[in-house]
């Protein structure tokens, strides 16, 4: 048979062909599985060393013993099922999960932590001579206050892509050998449907390498080629069964993304968001879908944050920042690290509950300071006119000793009302709970009041329904809860009328005090409850305004609302809502 016949002139090349096509497959997929494999591990690690790096930052800047940082090691390689190593700036490792840190050496030189220091991330790939096989190691710098205070490195054994990949290898070296070798084999008949079949292969080879991992090939024949057709489609099942893993791993990324509390954006290299969790755009007050696409400067609302991202981009280092925006606007901790192809990552971290309670924190020493200084200034004041002699004029004398009984008193009051409102907050006031009737806790605070309502010339009216439901209080707490508030409608009403009513609504029954007197301006009715907010000097000048904040404490530890309604200069409601005794 001359080799320039057909036979041998579609025979040979269409062997050569197969064979090259199978290597080349071969070569390609499991690289290609290898590199999407190592992408996808190192983007893994590189997320699960950076949570590491967010909540250790502030145990690691405290410096505290390095001892202490091995069980936090331990608990995160648990949770990780992976190795976490946590090094100090200097490169000693202060708390390790897999090994015995003391007996390890400096890590500062490692090629993963010089990385992490100098670009924010370092990844490494080497042999581990504990184990006897390769590890990839991902280390990012732990920041805070924009100082490197440590090193967070996660590790993981690559001995299972490593076998997958020498499996998928091994299958198509192995194919394309034996379709090589019996196609020489075939008859002239036999090569038509060969060709065919290698053409079904080679149609099934272009769909999985454009992503579509269903693609399977119908065999043909029951030779060689057909084997290979099997093994073809073996191999995109277990290509498929790994590409649905590796998606579930991602799902799961993406459900610790969206149970965090901090806000995480990414922006790809044209600055387009690709991805924003839900506390993101809580924060940002957009929706997670809509913003989706959209570019950086278009979804944030603050410049500042959007000049961080540029500098970060441009100069390729992480840049920090505390956003504020002024008052009742959210105040952010902005942490924005630069990534691979010109992409950033941001993160956000509320401190808008922090904010409002150091400020609730510093004006209660402010508003404390100021009320003991007006009594202890007029104490002090008296005593030293005594000393200097008026304690001989005894009519002077009793006038000034009454005046300081009075201040002295002022001053019990007020450490009365502290510590009632200490007592209730923490819970240690008791609360003895009963079945009551409304009238019981309403008519005896308002009759106990009435004779300074007439004295001031106002009216009060109360409107009972007799089918109220009881309610479940300790009379006298709510006793005093009314009386504060009926207390406060008769000082700040010059004139007019007020009406004490209750109604029933659903499972509570609710308690209303309403005044004609001078309202509540808008912008401080939010804040009536805070301790020591005062709406200005009523009939009989100021309290310590601790009232409405202890009212508040009591009604909550009912399990009870209160709230508040008002219109400047046309009077203000105020309601006590109670749950039912039924």
């Amino acid at each position: 048979m001359k080799f320039r016949s057909l036979l041998w002139r579609v025979l040979i090349p269409l062997e050569l062909v197969i064979l090259l096509a199978m290597v080349g497959l071969a070569w390609g997929l499991s690289e290609m599985a290898r590199r999407t494999y190592l992408a996808d591990l190192e983007d893994q690690l590189t997320a699960e060393a950076r949570l590491i790096a967010d909540a250790l930052a502030p145990t690691m800047a405290s410096g505290i013993p390095q001892e202490f940082l091995d069980e936090p090691a331990r608990r995160y390689a648990s949770m990780l099922n992976a190795r976490v190593t946590l090094i100090g700036p200097d490169g000693v490792v202060w708390g390790e999960s897999h090994e015995d840190r003391t007996r390890m050496d400096n890590h500062l030189h490692r090629p993963e932590v010089q990385e992490a220091l100098i670009t924010g991330k370092g990844m490494s790939i080497r042999f581990s001579h504990t184990v006897n096989y390769n590890m990839m190691h991902v280390a990012v710098p732990v920041t805070l206050d924009g100082r490197v205070v440590g090193i967070a490195r996660v590790s993981l054994p690559l001995i299972r892509i490593e076998a997958i990949v020498a499996r998928l290898r091994q299958t198509f070296w192995g194919a394309a050998g034996g379709v090589a070798l019996l196609i020489g084999l075939l008859t002239f008949f036999r090569i038509v449907p060969t060709i065919r079949a290698v053409q079904d292969l080679g149609d099934a080879v272009h769909l999985v390498t454009a992503g579509d991992l269903t693609a399977r090939v119908l065999p043909r024949t029951d030779d060689e080629v057909g084997d290979l057709t099997h093994s073809f489609n073996q191999m995109a099942e277990r290509l498929q069964e790994t590409v649905t893993q590796l998606q579930e791993e991602q799902a799961r990324l993406a459900g610790l993304l969206n149970r965090m509390s901090d806000g995480v954006i990414i922006t790809d290299g044209a600055g387009t968001v690709r991805l924003m969790n839900p506390a993101a755009a809580r924060m940002l007050n957009v929706p997670e879908t809509g913003a989706l696409g959209r570019s950086f400067a278009q979804v944030v609302w603050d410049h500042r944050l959007v000049e961080l991202w540029r500098q970060s981009r441009e100069r390729s280092q992480e840049q920090v920042g505390l956003i504020e925006s002024g008052p009742r606007r959210p105040v952010f901790y902005a942490v924005v690290t630069p990534l691979e192809e010109n992409a950033v990552l941001v993160l956000l971290q509320d401190l808008t509950r922090l904010r409002e309670l150091e400020t609730v924190r510093r004006d209660f020493v402010s508003n404390v300071s100021h009320e003991l200084r007006t009594p202890l200034a007029t104490l002090k004041a008296l005593v030293e006119t005594l000393e200097e002699g008026a304690l001989e004029d005894p009519q002077a004398a009793r006038h000034f000793l009454e005046q300081m009984g009075a201040e002295v008193d002022r001053l019990d009051k007020l450490v009365g009302e502290l510590l009632d409102l200490a007592r209730i907050e923490s819970g240690r006031a008791p609360m003895r709970m009963a079945p009551v009737a409304v009238a019981d806790v309403v008519r005896p605070s308002v009759e106990r009041l009435r004779p300074l309502a007439e004295q001031a010339g106002l009216k009060v009216t109360v409107h009972l329904p007799p089918d109220l439901p009881l309610i479940l209080a300790d009379v006298e707490q709510i006793q005093r809860v009314i009386a504060n508030l009926v207390h406060n409608a008769i000082q700040f009403t010059p004139t007019g009328e007020i009406r004490v009513r209750a109604e029933q609504a659903g499972n509570e029954v609710v308690i209303s005090v309403q005044d004609t007197g001078v309202g509540i301006p808008a912008e401080d009715l939010p804040r009536i409850f805070e301790r020591f907010y005062k709406r200005g000097q009523g009939r009989w000048g100021g309290g310590a305004g601790l009232g409405l904040s202890i009212a508040r404490h009591i009604v909550q530890a009912h399990g009870g609302r209160i709230w508040a309604e008002s219109v400047e200069r046309q009077g203000s409601t105020f309601y006590v809502a109670m749950p039912t005794a039924g």
